[in-house]
């Protein structure tokens, strides 16, 4: 299994050099906290906490995986005993309002912990990300009462909690959803019915669970506009905040899945449970955004996760690995076979998961910062332009970063050939890991038809232009600068066919609505490539202009503008394809009729 080590030098090139978090945190209305020296503590320690604790555990969580008893569902040897530890750290109330027992630092700090926690051990880490997507619904949506309840323990550690959307019917088509929620006499409601696929549905590592619960009031209208959101725990609270007795809430079963056997993924039943509606009834699906894009940004990190350690594990084993001599001539000539990192092809690889992990971490950190900013900016003006690039970000986050994760995770397990398919080296767990991050939380095609059609078609290319505009200054702003010639050309030219390109589909998508998911993916694809372009350029000038300054950390600097040089050569000419496939129009998928699939 790959021994994880934590990526400082590159997290804090990211943060403080790429994104300038310093000055970023004192922008911020409430950010005091996060100094330098603070932020460096935080990060340090956090590192020494999945290194040490989570990523032995790694390998186990899938060996065990999670077991089912009619008295619940058991963790994995050791889970129980790392969440105490992660609790007793202070973790799960880093982001968290002050007000409710939180330590009020921004979300993007928050990230960089969940990356490394991901990336150590994706299984253990599901379990307290769930709860950060439902202490951000109930305190953006939740009544003081319901805040006094349940977001203290949640911000504590003490209680976990889960978000209870789809059923054995219905899929990511939560307009059909049956579930039941019928008045009771106290102001309560009854929750009844089945949701299926609920990460973290029930463990023993807390001693309560808060479900946040999609359901359906009495003569609520068909579809996504009648449904509520209801906050439903496994346990009732007491009058003094203590977890009580028992709710009509159980785990019916786990599912046997192809990875995460570290995380348990439950069926849930509710049989009249005890619930209270957060937020305005039949706004539930408005008020459960709130969680799903939490969820998003939190799923977005798995793709980086998947190539990081992919990249760990599979740098050192080409390393290490000796086969065949170079073509060039022999490179370890004392030795029986030169290391296979000379080799062109595993280069490929190699350089492949690099680019990708790096650039993740790039965009991952930079959409962090505008949550930040939709949290805590000072300006309303400010809010406003950072909500449009996080809902414009958003999706090419989540449904390109797991692909491309996913991607880098094969790449890791065949730098090692045969062995990659054995367990021991844990290359194959990573890409079964990896694989459920395209699915869940809205599948690649779904975000593809919220970039495209949502974020883009429907406010008439207004968000796409926020961020293209911010492209095209800086490729303005350094046009003079030689160095970055082979940067700035392509991605100028990138930057205008996507306008280009927006605009074309739009106008087919005016005589033929199948046109959008029909370019979709392509379109989703095509933005993430050009996002990483221009991510990639402006990694490029930061290291250009550290060595033009004089550093000691040449060797660094040096493979950033490498590693672009590889991006930009070797990964981003990918556009070009999704470019021609976006624009051959829908006819080619719908003509065929349907019974002509099976001949």
């Amino acid at each position: 299994m790959p021994e994880y080590k934590a990526p400082l030098r590159d997290i804090k090139f990211v943060m403080n050099e790429l994104l300038d978090s310093e000055q970023h945190y004192a922008n911020l209305e409430g950010a005091e906290d996060a100094t330098p020296d603070m932020v460096d503590a935080i990060i340090g320690e956090g590192a020494k906490f999945c290194e040490q604790v989570l990523s032995p555990l790694n390998q186990v969580g899938d060996t065990e995986g999670c077991t089912w008893s009619e008295d619940g569902v058991k963790t994995p040897t050791g889970f129980k005993e790392a969440y105490q530890q992660y609790v007793e750290g202070g973790w799960p109330s880093m982001t968290a309002d002050p007000n409710y027992g939180g330590q009020g630092l921004p979300s993007s700090l928050g990230i960089v912990m969940s990356e490394m926690v991901g990336t150590s051990n994706w299984s253990f880490g599901m379990y307290p990300g769930l709860s950060h997507g439902a202490t951000n619904t109930i305190e953006a949506h939740g009544t003081e009462e319901q805040k006094q309840t349940y977001l203290t323990k949640l911000i504590s550690g003490e209680w976990t909690g889960t978000m209870c959307l789809t059923e054995p019917h219905c899929g990511s088509d939560l307009g059909t959803l049956r579930t039941k929620a019928e008045p009771n006499a106290d102001g309560t409601y009854a929750i009844t019915g089945t949701k299926i696929f609920i990460s973290a549905g029930e463990h023993d590592m807390a001693e309560n669970i808060v479900h946040i619960v999609l359901a359906r009031l009495p003569g609520a209208p068909e579809g996504t506009k009648g449904i509520s959101l209801f906050i439903v725990p496994k346990n009732l609270p007491n009058e003094d905040g203590s977890s009580g007795e028992r709710n009509a809430v159980s785990c019916g079963s786990i599912e046997h899945k192809m990875g995460i056997h570290g995380n348990a993924t439950c069926v849930m039943n509710f049989d009249g449970a005890k619930g209270w509606l957060i937020g305005p009834e039949n706004k539930g699906l408005n008020c459960m955004f709130t969680f799903m894009n939490t969820a998003r940004i939190g799923t977005a990190i798995q793709g980086l996760g998947a190539a990081e350690l992919g990249f760990q594990g599979s740098l050192a084993y080409a390393k290490d690995r000796l086969a065949m001599r170079s073509l060039s001539g022999p490179k370890n000539p004392e030795g029986i076979a030169d290391p296979i990192i000379v080799h062109p092809d595993v280069r490929r690889m190699l350089l492949t998961q690099k680019a990708v992990a790096e650039g993740a971490r790039a965009l991952i950190y930079l959409t962090a910062q505008q949550a930040d900013i939709v949290h805590s900016g000072k300006t309303e003006e400010e809010r406003k332009a950072a909500d449009e690039a996080l809902g414009f970000l958003t999706p090419i986050a989540k449904a390109f970063l797991t692909e491309i994760g996913y991607e880098a995770a094969n790449l890791g397990m065949q730098v090692f050939g045969g062995h990659g398919f054995i367990s021991e080296w844990g290359m194959e767990q990573n890409v079964r890991d990896a694989r459920i991050g395209m699915i869940y939380e809205g599948t690649t095609g779904i975000q593809a038809l919220d970039l495209l059609g949502r974020k883009v078609l429907m406010t008439q290319g207004e968000s796409l232009k926020g961020f293209t505009k911010q492209v095209h200054v800086f490729c303005k702003e350094n046009a003079e600068n030689e160095q970055l010639k082979e940067f700035l050309e392509p991605l100028a030219a990138i930057n205008k066919e996507w306008g280009d390109l927006t605009m074309k589909i739009g106008m087919t998508a005016m005589k033929n609505r199948e046109e959008v998911g029909a370019a979709s993916v392509d379109y989703l694809m095509y933005s993430g490539y050009a996002v990483f372009a221009y991510l990639w350029a402006r990694m490029a000038k930061v290291a250009l202009d550290q060595m033009a300054d004089g550093t000691s950390e040449e060797l660094f600097y040096n493979a950033k503008v490498q590693t672009a040089r590889f991006y930009f050569k070797r990964m981003l000419p990918r556009a070009k394809a999704h470019a021609e496939s976006m624009l051959a129009g829908a006819d080619s998928l719908m003509d065929m009729p349907e019974e002509a699939f099976a001949i």
